[in-house]
């Protein structure tokens, strides 16, 4: 059985995880499109989800910091 390659990822990278971060961000965004005209009988379910949404994009913007080359000074 072969080795896996060293430039092939693993499932615990950065890359990784920021790639299945922006999935899951879009999927929320499309269920947030889908629930916000039905209104108040969804309200709370609307406001985790947005909640949600946010926790994701703090996780990715901290993913994408780490993944950005130091600048030199």
């Amino acid at each position: 059985m072969a080795a896996p390659a060293l430039t092939t990822p693993s499932l615990h990278h950065p890359l990784r995880q920021l790639i299945a971060l922006r999935i899951e961000h879009a999927e929320l965004d499309a269920l947030i499109d889908l629930r916000a005209p039905e209104g108040a009988a969804h309200d709370l379910a609307l406001r985790r989800l947005k909640k949600r949404r946010l926790v994701l994009r703090d996780a990715m913007d901290r993913l994408e910091r780490d993944l950005q080359p130091p600048e030199s000074a």
